[in-house]
């Protein structure tokens, strides 16, 4: 198999943030970290399993990204919140996060929280399209065919290594693949759909550099969350 053929078959578009650099408009069309500004008239801010408060991680207004996964496809917000202390192991987090999808932005109402210092800071979201986002080469994104594929063209001298020829954005994203530090997951049947990585702007660090990588169940709409760090 050649070059042009294997990346085109293992590249995935994604929407990647930039945190601020820019004068918000604070309006619901604007996407953000650190803050959730928008909530049905009986919501607030959830607590996680232990009682605690959670984290205000983000709202994410889905019609103005350049690409969503298709899951996502009706859903115009999305907001996510996250306990302040990670439990040591992904498994462990149920209970410790919560994602809220609406179809029907109408109904929302504004609701401002005080930031006691605990969560995360602010900033709203410049989204980018990336055309081709690749898998890190242990993460499960390729077949064992395209290894093999990629391993022949390294032995014929065509390339000269994997990350040579491709890309991945280990910054916040929509889409793409997600940025395994250790060896990658199957999380299957529920799909890789965005992450929150380390990021000093905003003060979040997960354990030790990693991301906060979220998955959607296709048909029943669950999430689970898994994090992995250096």
């Amino acid at each position: 198999m050649d070059l042009p053929t294997l990346l085109e078959q293992v590249g995935r578009p994604c929407t990647k943030f930039e945190a601020g650099g820019f004068r918000p408009t604070n309006e619901i069309e604007e996407s953000w970290l650190g803050r959730v500004t928008h909530f049905l008239p009986e919501e607030e801010v959830p607590v996680d399993k232990h009682g605690n408060r959670m984290m205000e991680l983000g709202q994410f207004y889905l019609p103005a990204l350049p690409h969503v996964p298709a899951s996502l496809s009706e859903v115009s917000l999305l907001t996510a919140f996250i306990s302040p202390e990670l439990e040591g192991d992904s498994d462990l987090m149920e209970g410790c996060f919560e994602i809220r999808e609406y179809r029907d932005i109408g109904q929302l109402v504004r609701k401002e929280h005080t930031n006691d210092g605990a969560g995360l800071k602010p900033f709203p979201l410049r989204p980018e399209l990336v055309d081709a986002d690749h898998p890190v080469w242990d993460g499960g994104g390729l077949s064992p065919e395209q290894e093999d594929a990629f391993l022949a063209l390294e032995r014929s001298k065509e390339i000269s290594n994997y990350y040579d020829v491709t890309s991945h954005v280990y910054e916040h994203k929509f889409g793409g693949y997600p940025s395994f530090c250790q060896s990658g997951v199957d999380l299957h049947p529920h799909e890789f759909v965005f992450q929150v990585s380390s990021d000093a702007k905003i003060q979040l660090n997960v354990i030790d550099n990693g991301s906060l990588t979220f998955w959607r169940h296709p048909d029943d709409g669950t999430w689970k969350l898994y994090y992995d760090f250096y």
